[in-house]
């Protein structure tokens, strides 16, 4: 009995592949990621691998378009069709593969394959708070990035209030005999006081450590503002964040908002639904006005966070697949599947239909599935810092402080320059080797040029 039928379905392929070769099958597509993509003068996908494979099972030829309108299919007041369905029914194409959902009117004015993808509805969210980790908490509200800076920012501007101590004579008039307030341990004490807005004395007395001590302070300020804005909002993401996994869980909460694409076929679902959970989510969704105009924006807002976008499983997996920061329901609810398309009573279905088990049975499909479907998120972190601020998004206050840190150092050499003048001129000597002793005398190589200046000193 096998091999009867093994024979009938051979010598129906057969009859047809004769017939399929004798004109190139025009097919009808339409342009939606991952299914059918544009590179360059051609098209890849999902779909055009699909219609490849079985082209090769088949031995037909075939020219793929993409579908004129843009539109996947659907009958208007008087009864017309537009879309890929329209150009199958009107005979402008042979076949329509494409994610094209199967339901009770398509099947009225056209033949339909056994399903090459099954799906249905669930919806995605961002990922819970729960399972990030969150040993550390206190440095959340920074990224390792922006620690990093503030730790280079710290240990600068404690080196130049050592400097500046050191180099003006404001601060350290006489190296011989004075003892020198700013040491460079001291220097990251004062400004640390400056961190936990306390201030550690002594104060700088010149201009240059003013300035210098002025602009850490602004910089402290600003940036434990931002940190503990930051880290407010953190803590409330953590507390409000509710871990959702069913639509039942969605409709009895008010903490995420929720909403689907406006006028889809998700929409009417709801919309048409007697169930009692799901007609309290169409409610929901009425009320607050909660669609969106495309899945993009679905998936943005998701992104986002405190919103859960509903669509198709199938193309939620993509998003979810593509952008490390959603996660998606395992429930799935409303079965539907995608087929392909050709005009009724065309002898194609039937083959085609045997050629898409086959690759079902062989593995193929799930091949094409994990190709276009593969994950970017595998070892990603990228979620568990989403809300940590980065060096950009304070760019400008550290260029504030860099600014002030330089002006304080300007200041106090031409501190130390006006001094060295006024002393060369005294003692009638360069500017240039009186300056050159100060600054050997202020950083520990006193050497010839300090002894000479205090034998000038004692002959005086």
């Amino acid at each position: 009995m096998r091999a009867v039928l093994a024979l009938v379905c051979v010598s129906a392929m057969t009859a047809w592949s004769h017939t399929a070769d004798a004109k190139e099958l025009s097919i009808t597509t339409i342009k939606d990621d991952p299914y059918a993509m544009s590179r360059g003068s051609q098209l890849e996908g999902y779909c055009i691998d699909l219609i490849s494979e079985l082209s090769k099972k088949l031995g037909f030829k075939y020219n793929i378009h993409p579908v004129k309108d843009g539109r996947y299919g659907a009958m208007d007041s008087s009864g017309n069709w537009n879309g890929m369905i329209g150009e199958v029914i009107r005979g402008e194409a042979d076949l329509a593969v494409a994610p094209l959902t199967v339901t009770a009117v398509r099947e009225r004015f056209v033949d339909m394959t056994t399903p090459f993808i099954q799906t249905g509805l669930s919806f995605i969210m961002r990922k819970s708070a729960d399972s990030e980790d969150h040993s550390f908490s206190l440095l959340s509200p920074f990224s390792t990035e922006m620690w990093v800076g503030v730790l280079i920012a710290f240990l600068l501007t404690g080196l130049c209030v050592f400097l500046v101590g050191r180099i003006s004579p404001m601060e350290w008039a006489d190296p011989e005999a004075d003892e020198h307030s700013f040491t460079l341990l001291h220097s990251f004490w004062y400004i640390t006081g400056a961190l936990t807005l306390q201030g550690a004395g002594p104060h700088p007395k010149a201009l240059s450590g003013r300035v210098v001590g002025a602009i850490w302070w602004i910089f402290a300020v600003l940036l434990l503002a931002c940190y503990f804005v930051n880290f407010n909002s953190v803590l409330r993401n953590k507390s409000k964040h509710t871990s959702i996994t069913s639509f039942e869980e969605l409709a009895n909460q008010d903490v995420i908002d929720y909403g689907t694409v406006e006028n889809g076929s998700t929409m009417l679902f709801f919309k048409n639904s007697i169930y009692p959970v799901y007609r309290r989510i169409h409610q929901h969704m009425e009320r607050k006005k909660s669609y969106v105009s495309t899945m993009q924006e679905g998936v943005r807002l998701a992104q986002e966070g405190r919103f859960a976008f509903i669509g198709e499983a199938v193309s939620l997996d993509l998003a979810v697949a593509r952008y490390c920061k959603l996660t998606r329901a395992q429930e799935v609810i409303s079965m539907r599947s995608y087929s392909i398309a050709a005009p009724r009573g065309s002898p194609l279905v039937k083959n085609l239909t045997i050629a898409i088990l086959q690759l079902s049975e062989s593995g193929e499909l799930t091949h094409l599935r994990e190709k276009w479907w593969a994950s970017s998120c595998v070892g990603s972190d990228e979620t568990h810092a989403s809300d940590a601020l980065k060096p950009y998004d304070l760019c400008g206050l550290f260029l504030l402080l860099g600014l002030g840190l330089g002006v304080g150092l300007l200041l106090a050499l031409l501190e130390l320059l006006s001094r060295a003048r006024s002393r060369a001129k005294d003692g009638k000597k360069s500017c240039c080797s009186v300056l050159s002793s100060e600054l050997r005398q202020r950083f520990g190589s006193g050497g010839e040029g300090a002894e000479q200046e205090s034998s000038d000193k004692s002959k005086a």
